[in-house]
């Protein structure tokens, strides 16, 4: 077990050398590839107007005038150690992991980062909980009694839940449960400050964010459920005397969730790398807001922090798939 997850870390620390080279190419190399000159790359992070003086500055903080391996080299090398930016009259250090510095609000990307990561991870952990919940004992219900009532009820909320989009359930809920029937609140609050009102606050996009989430788990527990209980191993287990709830629950359900647990590693790493809809649509200032101000903005240090936190958090995601997969399931060992 422990030389399987050893040689899953080692091939998740080269899927992020390879994402971090991707993210480069896509911010760096392909302008230039596309006939953009490195002044005018570098006036994209400065804003509009800017002096010949500033862009220079820019394109020499950025390497702008080296060769591109030299580039990526400094950048790789500011995760790591942090970088130096020489402002004119004064200097700037980003400390490590540097993931960019803003010239238009002066600020580093990273130190933001950090600060809006409890909203997005409150979002994604507090609708994961639901959805997962919800989901799959819908997916379980309707396998066990197929073309029931309740199969086709929970069936016809999960085509809903997946056909609404969040900018309609998320401002539908907003309207009913923050405006006209103020049951929730508005303003984020922080957990250490108010656990209640924190909950509170985050529990209609929990919700909104759960039901599209739920339906797409139904489906897939409910495919998986009845694919699995017409198995011979079920049929034994049944003859063996088992009880029933343990045969759906101990044997059905542990050999369905395979599937789950792959989209649910992946749902959770998109998720932590930033909610843009549901966090543009409640007004939580989380990740997902910070990477829509700063492709309003053009800035582009922002998009490229935001950018690799979510490369990371997938990459992780998927580790943490493949050791659970390992503990389900022995054989995956020695693949």
């Amino acid at each position: 077990m422990i030389s399987y997850i050893l040689r899953r870390t080692f091939a998740a620390v080269i899927l992020l050398l390879v994402v971090s080279a991707v993210t480069f190419a896509i911010f760096f190399l392909l302008p230039r590839l596309a006939g953009q000159t490195a002044d005018q790359l570098a006036q994209q992070y400065i804003g509009k107007s800017p002096s010949k003086a500033d862009i220079a500055a820019v394109k020499h903080n950025l390497g702008l005038d080296q060769p591109i391996y030299a580039q990526y080299w400094h950048f790789i090398k500011g995760i790591v150690s942090g970088a130096t930016y020489d402002l004119g009259p004064t200097t700037v250090h980003c400390d490590a992991p540097c993931f960019g510095y803003s010239f238009k609000n002066h600020q580093a990307v990273w130190p933001e980062l950090t600060s809006r990561l409890p909203i997005t991870l409150s979002l994604a952990l507090g609708a994961a909980v639901l959805w997962l919940i919800s989901g799959v004992i819908a997916g379980v219900i309707s396998a066990l009694k197929p073309r029931s009532f309740l199969d086709r009820t929970f069936m016809g909320v999960a085509l809903a839940g997946v056909s609404l989009p969040m900018f309609f359930t998320g401002n539908l809920a907003i309207l009913l449960f923050v405006y006209q029937w103020p049951i929730f609140g508005s303003t984020y609050v922080p957990f250490t400050e108010n656990p209640a009102q924190w909950a509170n606050t985050l529990f209609p996009a929990w919700c909104s964010l759960a039901l599209l989430y739920s339906a797409i788990y139904a489906r897939l527990t409910r495919s998986g459920m009845l694919e699995t209980m017409n198995e011979d191993f079920i049929r034994t287990a049944r003859a063996k005397g088992l009880r029933e709830k343990r045969v759906v629950f101990r044997h059905g359900l542990r050999a369905a969730l395979t599937p789950i647990i792959t989209v649910f590693g992946m749902d959770i790493g998109l998720l932590l790398g930033g909610a843009v809809i549901t966090e543009s649509v409640f007004s939580l200032p989380g990740i997902g807001q910070y990477a829509v101000q700063g492709i309003t903005d053009n800035d582009l240090p922002k998009i490229l922090g935001v950018t690799m936190l979510a490369a990371f958090f997938v990459v992780i995601a998927n580790l943490l798939v493949d050791v659970v997969y390992a503990a389900a399931d022995p054989r995956v060992r020695l693949s």
